[in-house]
């Protein structure tokens, strides 16, 4: 159930991730904003990487979590077409696992779209929805 889109914002572009639970939203917003990068329905699940971070809110979860796949690529080359999280209440916050699976960037392959510098807190909206759905939505530094 989870999905994304791209929204328009003045400076750059919005990311907004929808699911049926907050896990799932987490992790469609995680494939928008590779789909910012690339064409992630191209890249396939060749490698994958566990992410874990702990935060005590919601928001810096996002941002600690969406800043490691960050790190993952433009520390080893990776972009990610698939990722699942778990979170898990804890005393002080929140812990997320994620499983981020995906390949090294190709340009043939994967048609690099925009570079993404950073994660910010700009727009950064996490909600849940009258319809029961969770919104989880920011805008990166391109």
């Amino acid at each position: 159930m989870r999905k994304w889109e791209h929204y328009e914002h003045t400076a750059d572009i919005g990311v907004r991730g929808f699911g049926g639970s907050l896990e799932e939203a987490f992790e469609a917003v995680a494939l928008g904003l590779f789909d910012v990068m690339v064409d992630v329905r191209k890249v396939e699940p060749r490698e994958c990487r566990e992410v874990e971070v702990e935060e005590e809110d919601l928001e810096a979860l996002l941002y600690s979590f969406l800043e490691e796949l960050l790190v993952l690529h433009d520390m080893e080359g990776l972009v990610f077409g698939d990722v699942k999280v778990e979170i898990e209440k804890t005393e002080g916050g929140y812990k997320l696992k994620a499983k981020a699976c995906g390949e090294v960037l190709d340009y043939e392959k994967h048609g690099p779209k925009e570079e993404v510098k950073a994660i910010t807190y700009h727009d950064m909206k996490i909600e849940k929805l009258p319809d029961g759905r969770w919104l989880v939505q920011f805008v990166p530094d391109l």
